[in-house]
């Protein structure tokens, strides 16, 4: 009997994150949405805000600022980056 490989499911992309959370923001604007559909479409919106904020987060982690020392030389430091609160971390 022959074995089928699944294919792995490619996870969106932050881009497409945002698209889709765009779509539902329209929809949910629109007005023409019953009550069950608004409460799934909070509820995706909701969890796609929290996944696309990790992965902001993450991307801030990546960048680094570049700096002149006293001496005039370049070196690179981590970008200071405010949490959800407003504090620098």
């Amino acid at each position: 009997m022959a074995t089928r490989k699944k294919k792995a499911k490619k996870e969106p992309t932050f881009e497409e994150r945002l698209a889709r959370l765009e779509e539902i923001v329209e929809e949910l604007e629109s007005g023409d949405v019953g009550l069950d559909a608004s409460l799934n479409l909070y509820a995706e919106g909701a969890e796609l805000i929290k996944v696309c904020r990790k992965d902001l987060a993450a991307a801030e982690q990546r960048i680094q600022k570049l700096t002149e020392t006293a001496e005039g030389d370049l070196e690179t430091e981590p970008m200071e980056v405010e949490d959800e609160e407003g504090e620098e971390t």
